[in-house]
């Protein structure tokens, strides 16, 4: 007999059996029941799970990530003095988003708050 990669388990006990003897029957450690190897000779498992059945901390947290910004919130953001690279004003707001994989930097948007130019780094 031949039963590779499934587990028989015990129908009294609940123990998983040992496929392996050499024996015609198979007999359970615990609770001595035995059973024919034939009785398992055509055996045929069969696994199906749900979508939901294992569920992803980054899947679940894909609904809360923002993917894109209205044009409102990318003048909204805190303020840095940062000289902008057109017009020289010294004040620019920023914010940050993260853009790309987790285990990278953040994408950091600026804009000035004088001429309204906009320009982006990655960290």
């Amino acid at each position: 007999m031949s039963v590779v990669g499934s587990l028989i388990f015990c129908t009294y006990c609940g123990n998983l059996l040992d496929s392996h003897s050499s024996s015609s029957h198979i007999q359970c450690h615990v609770c001595h029941e035995s059973y024919p190897k034939s009785k398992f000779a055509n055996l045929k498992v069969i696994t199906t799970s749900s979508e939901d059945a294992f569920p992803s901390t980054l899947k679940s947290a894909r609904s809360v990530v923002k993917t894109s910004l209205k044009k409102d919130e990318l003048d909204e953001g805190a303020t840095i003095k940062e000289k902008c690279p057109k017009c020289g004003n010294e004040e620019m707001s920023y914010h940050t988003l993260q853009l790309r994989s987790a285990d990278e930097g953040a994408t950091v948007f600026y804009t000035c708050t004088s001429c309204g130019y906009r320009f982006r780094t990655n960290n």
